[in-house]
């Protein structure tokens, strides 16, 4: 590691914040008009919008696609003052998705919708936008009529369904240990064999709900050779996945991206492309000593708010989050 680079360091440098950057996912955003927003119904946001941003859960995943196959590397300043760069790799821990109507009503209105659009592409000049909204507007009456494809998730003392969560379409808990795992792009693939939602649902049609967390386990780093026991840190992240959430939940956070240079300089930049989904819980095990969090950073604040908003957010849907259990109950905090 260079010189210019120690002296560059602040001592309140944040490796907990550099990690936080670099397992935040940006996914390509689209534009709802607020014609079709009102069509479909979602009761959790207010139209107050001309437009509205939102991203397709296969995007989403595609994101996590490099990050499963070489994991994300993230740069760790040791206490020495040299840089390594940490690799991990992540594993779908829980995944809830909550619809704001049933996901055979969406596949009901997305074939006539198609059927309408055929029909019509030979003499119609009206806008894909136009079409989908008076193809939402002619069926919205289905709405709420159809149940939940898992009833069950519904327990005495949880939130009215229709109310307050939505449908549930889909929810997934790991369960086994980590080395009997697959990344999450594979699990999601194998997953949506059977559930296509998870990859064409749209963030706007999801109750604020919907979540997923992350499990970030170590591979290696480089360069290699450094015996750094605070190195073996993982890291469960959890992410809201409802348009409701993209303008305020996060209001303030920066979205700093931080990498090595070729030259071994720590540079974090802005990113400003597509819709950013910051973690707002996270928990943490094997996490020793002080290099994840610094005496002198906001790092012990930052990691308790984390973990008690997860741990909120659990109590709230009443849920049983094995992974959150686990790393609890191993918890160095």
């Amino acid at each position: 590691m260079s010189t210019i680079l120690r002296n560059q360091m602040s001592p309140s440098h944040s490796n907990l914040g550099c990690f936080i950057h670099s397992a935040t996912p940006t996914v390509p955003s689209h534009i709802l008009p607020k014609s079709c927003l009102r069509d479909i119904n979602n009761i959790w946001q207010p139209v107050d919008k001309e437009t509205m941003e939102y991203f397709t859960l296969g995007d989403l995943w595609d994101r996590y696609g490099e990050w499963s196959a070489y994991g994300i590397g993230t740069p760790i300043l040791l206490n020495n003052g040299d840089t390594v760069i940490q690799y991990y790799v992540p594993y779908l821990s829980a995944l809830q998705i909550y619809t704001n109507k049933s996901f055979a009503t969406f596949r009901n209105l997305r074939e006539e919708r198609d059927a309408a659009e055929f029909e019509s592409d030979s003499w119609s000049d009206d806008s894909e936008s136009d079409k989908l909204s008076r193809s939402l507007s002619n069926n919205s009456s289905r709405a709420w009529d159809a149940t939940s494809e898992d009833s069950s998730f519904e327990q005495e003392g949880s939130w009215p369904m229709r109310d307050r969560l939505g449908y549930v379409y889909f929810q997934y808990f790991e369960g086994s240990a980590p080395y009997g795992r697959i990344p999450l792009m594979d699990k999601i693939i194998e997953l949506a064999r059977c559930h296509p939602g998870l990859m064409s649902l749209k963030s706007v049609e999801l109750s604020p709900a919907s979540w997923m967390a992350v499990a970030w386990y170590p591979i290696y780093h480089i360069p290699t050779g450094r015996n750094v026991k605070e190195l073996s840190a993982c890291f469960l992240t959890y992410h809201t996945l409802s348009s409701s959430f993209q303008d305020n939940v996060f209001e303030g956070e920066d979205k700093n991206i931080c990498r090595e240079t070729e030259v071994g300089e720590l540079k974090c930049e802005r990113d400003t492309n597509g819709i950013s989904l910051p973690p707002f819980g996270l928990a943490t095990y094997k996490m020793h000593g002080n290099l994840w969090m610094h005496p002198e950073s906001a790092d012990q604040e930052r990691i308790i708010s984390l973990f008690s908003a997860a741990d909120s957010w659990l109590k709230q849907l009443d849920v049983q989050h094995h992974d959150f259990n686990y790393f609890s109950s191993h918890s160095s905090m």
